[in-house]
């Protein structure tokens, strides 16, 4: 991912030194699981861990580039790193990666970097849930219109909007937390997954130190289904991320102006037009997200390797793992940021369920027609009539709201008070179950109307 969308937290995660230091953490376990099975003797074991540590403290930008040197000549990375390690460790070096083979270290990295960074995704989560928990509780009883098909339909509350979205942020935790138990798994089991050089206890012994667990049948690497449905769980996050970002494009359109991104003092919208100010923040998180979700594929498509491995994941993995997940931390904390920030109308919320001369209460005068003896199909008739002659007469000089309408029909007047059709006018109705609502979502109502 380019250094715009990359915070320095996630980043580390997937630098060379943070993947370097994994690798000999698992080697100096693996050997002291070995010495303590008998397999290595305990004095190279320790001579292995305290030699190695100290060059891991003391890794410099020197050590990458005798690694890389030394990849230049082997062609291959882990060889590179041993090759590294033995001339810090000296003899003793001999027992390191005894009966192992490179997949075990890739593989079990992997599961480590990916549990790193996915506690990053999930603390990244909680900011985002915090953000919109916040404002559904500030704007619960702000009115604002529903719309299906981006036509106005019914009004709603703003914050039951965001509690929608919440509700979506809590499912895509457990997704993410489910994925985070999937994929801390580890694989020492020597080549093509036999232990035939190996105890199976090394494995066990790495694997709990790293807050792993064994992976069952390892074939020599750890089956990409797991990996699959990590990116998975990511691609849904992403599209949860885009659809809250969609939603505020729409709210901040000119013709809608019901909420718009913080404006920063300073801040320029267009080169050429000076008024402009653009919803860039939810434009950018849409964009990301078409990027987190071009993982998904290529994770699918790992699935399927030859016999018991082979490296067709390997470069896919190498691209879609930093990028997937940089990706994902920016953008959730954009996210988080943009929610907070949000200013959100009322007033133009109010005026716009207004805005076409009241038709948009024509449900609730269809039921009070119902309720007054018509059948559905004649009260239908009758109050869509009138919801068309409302709109297309708006704004013109013989134009009536939807309520002068109604009360000049002869086929409403007399039949339901003048009371009744002001009540179904009255959008506070659609608040009543809010209590509720937010009870199931939050496990608290809030404070009352």
């Amino acid at each position: 991912m380019v250094p715009r969308y990359t915070r320095p937290v996630m980043a580390a995660i997937w630098s060379p030194e943070n993947r370097y230091r994994i690798w000999f953490e698992i080697e100096a376990l693996a050997c002291e699981a070995m010495a303590e099975y008998g397999a290595v003797p305990k004095d190279a074991a320790k001579i292995v861990r305290e030699k190695g540590d100290a060059a891991m403290a003391a890794f410099s930008e020197a050590d990458l580039a005798r690694i890389d040197e030394i990849e230049a000549e082997t062609r291959h990375d882990v060889i590179a790193f041993l090759t590294w390690l033995a001339e810090k460790v000296g003899p003793e070096s001999r027992f390191v990666h005894l009966g192992m083979t490179s997949s075990d270290i890739l593989d079990t990295c992997l599961a480590v970097q990916l549990t790193q960074a996915t506690d990053l995704l999930l603390k990244d989560l909680d900011d985002v849930l915090d953000a919109l928990r916040t404002r559904a509780f500030e704007h619960k009883h702000t009115l604002t219109i529903g719309r299906s098909h981006g036509i106005h339909a019914e009004p709603t509350s703003f914050g039951l909007k965001l509690a929608g979205h919440y509700a979506e942020f809590v499912r895509n935790k457990e997704r993410l937390e489910t994925a985070r138990a999937e994929i801390a798994t580890c694989a020492i089991s020597g080549a093509v997954g036999t232990f035939a050089h190996l105890d199976p206890r090394v494995e066990s012994y790495v694997a709990e130190r790293l807050g792993l667990k064994p992976e069952p049948v390892s074939t020599q690497v750890i089956p990409r289904d797991r990996h699959a449905a990590y990116f998975c769980a990511l691609g849904v996050i992403a599209s949860g991320i885009e659809r809250l970002a969609i939603e505020v494009r729409h709210l901040q359109r000119s013709e809608v102006r019901e909420a718009e991104e913080f404006f920063h003092k300073g801040q320029k919208g267009s080169s050429a037009m000076p008024h402009k100010r653009n919803p860039v923040l939810t434009e950018n998180l849409t964009g990301l997200a078409r990027l987190v979700r071009s993982a998904v594929i290529p994770a699918l498509e790992n699935v399927s390797l030859w016999h018991e491995r082979d490296i067709s994941h390997s470069s896919v993995e190498r691209n879609i793992c930093p990028d997937a997940t940089i990706g994902l931390d920016f953008a959730l904390a954009r996210l988080a940021g943009m929610m907070s920030k949000l200013l959100i109308y009322p007033d133009r919320m109010a005026a716009n369920i207004e805005s076409l001369g009241g038709v948009v209460h024509s449900g609730e005068v269809l039921l009070a027609l119902a309720r007054a003896g018509l059948s559905r199909e004649d009260a239908y008739r009758i109050v869509q009539r009138n919801a068309m002659e409302t709109w297309t007469k708006l704004g013109t000089p013989e134009g009536r709201t939807f309520r002068e309408n109604l009360a000049a029909d002869p086929e409403i007047s007399g039949r339901i008070p003048a009371e009744t059709l002001d009540a179904a006018m009255d959008s506070r109705q659609h608040l009543k179950a809010l209590d509720g609502l937010y009870q199931k979502v939050f496990g608290e109502s809030g404070p009352a109307l």
